[in-house]
């Protein structure tokens, strides 16, 4: 349990960028499964065959985090850049991060004792900011990167007592479960793929092509989801609360959750007495949706996650723990 967690969010891997992610993944599951391919858009999918065959289900965990894309080299050296999925602007001010392979550089904007009256209100526009490599031109900048580098956080794991620290979590700690799955040994009747997909983060649409390719009977979507017991936020505005086990959706933007899905996910946690909850936002959306619209019925269940699509990000143990074991035993009484 938790053996890959700490590798995989250490890696860089923005959307469209998940090589490295990708290549660590097979090499932890080859010889653990009986099929290992990759698809022309680099989806990576894994096949464990079950006692009986027949039926399949799909679970999906998607590779890619939030992160940035170099769009300028500016003449003074700066690197203007555009988001790669949902970023607030306002938690990447000051930020460490690296630009391609290994370009360190820091997100500025105007200090803080040059902004005056409404400046000090005003959420500033991401033209407004620039990554500073420390190069004094653009010609020395150029020598170090390039328009459509990707640009990663470089926040690094930590355990702090139950609690787990990390950026990337969304969703490495999804396809973490995915390859505890894996390496417990799932011992279903049924044929379990695991899919490893690629560019959630910007809008989900890859997952057509697995559509065409597996004709899964059921998916499951696994995720980290915002948890919002944050402070100062009301109770009755959460969507999840850290501590009270996976969170089970039954609905999100634009995807209404097979009930069939929602119900035996459900019933497995409550005849297992694996402490659980439900999503009780419908914001933010996954994979599943797409799933559906190709015709294969999908369900969410995610970890739940503090201050997600961000430079760092936190969960706790027992929650992953307790996501495992609602997976494990709901695929094993398939």
């Amino acid at each position: 349990m938790l053996t890959f967690l700490r590798e995989l969010t250490e890696l860089k891997g923005p959307s469209g960028f998940e090589d490295d992610v990708r290549e660590y993944i097979k090499s932890k599951i080859e010889g653990k499964v009986d099929e290992v391919f990759e698809d022309r858009m680099g989806n990576l999918i894994a096949l464990k065959k079950g006692k009986t065959g027949g039926k399949k289900i799909l679970l999906d965990a998607h590779m890619d985090e939030v992160g940035f894309m170099v769009t300028n080299i500016n003449e003074d050296g700066t690197l203007s850049f555009a988001p790669l999925g949902g970023v607030d602007v306002r938690v990447i001010l000051s930020k460490k991060v690296v630009v391609g392979k290994d370009v360190m550089g820091i997100i500025g904007y105007k200090a803080a004792h040059l902004q005056h009256g409404e400046d000090y209100a005003r959420i500033p526009k991401y033209y407004e900011l620039k990554i500073d490599i420390g190069a004094s031109s653009k010609s020395e900048a150029e020598k170090k990167v390039a328009i459509g580098d990707p640009v990663s956080f470089t926040t690094e794991y930590e355990e702090v007592g139950d609690y787990i620290i990390a950026k990337a979590l969304d969703d490495r700690g999804g396809c973490s479960l995915l390859m505890d799955l894996i390496d417990d040994g799932v011992d279903a009747n049924c044929d379990v793929y695991f899919a490893f997909t690629v560019q959630e983060e910007t809008g989900p649409k890859w997952p057509v092509i697995l559509m065409e390719q597996l004709k899964a009977d059921m998916v499951i979507a696994i995720e980290t989801t915002t948890s919002g017991d944050d402070p100062e936020l009301e109770k009755y505005l959460w969507s999840t609360h850290l501590g009270d086990g996976p969170a089970i959706t039954f609905m999100h933007r634009g995807y209404v959750v097979s009930k069939e899905i929602f119900d035996k996910l459900v019933e497995t946690a409550k005849e297992s007495n694996i402490k659980f909850q439900y999503k009780m936002r419908t914001v933010g959306g996954t994979n599943a949706r797409r799933y559906a619209m190709g015709g294969m019925p999908a369900g969410v269940v995610s970890i739940p996650a503090r201050y997600i699509h961000s430079p760092i990000s936190e969960i706790r143990k027992d929650d992953y723990e307790n996501t495992f074991k609602l997976l494990k035993t709901f695929l094993e009484s398939e």
